[in-house]
């Protein structure tokens, strides 16, 4: 994925979630609604494209938690610009549907 290229609207949802501090995958899936089949995928895409950065957790901290390793994801510096141009061009489609924050039907 190419920084140029618009993202797409999962990867700007699961940019927006890491912003607003998701921190791991089932976090991501909770705050997006997106299935592990759309998350997961498009995080190694993020991260590949240097928009996410992302570091496994010690193995013991989660043995003593009794649970699996996770995988830690950041929005990196490139991936916030990145995630604000696809912010910016959502809001200009919304706008050109006549459609607002408030009602976001354009029912008004």
């Amino acid at each position: 994925m190419s920084t140029d290229k618009p993202l797409g609207y999962a990867a700007t949802l699961i940019l927006s979630a890491l912003r607003a501090g998701a921190r791991y995958g089932l976090e991501v899936i909770d705050r997006t609604g997106r299935s592990s089949g759309t998350v997961y995928p498009a995080l190694r895409r993020l991260e590949a494209a240097g928009l996410v950065e992302a570091h496994w957790e010690d193995r013991e901290e989660a043995h003593d938690d009794r649970r699996p390793a996770r995988r830690y994801y950041r929005i990196t510096p490139e991936g916030d610009r990145a995630l604000e141009r696809a912010r910016e061009r959502f809001r200009a489609r919304q706008n050109a549907l006549g459609w607002d924050e408030a009602d976001p039907t354009g029912a008004s």
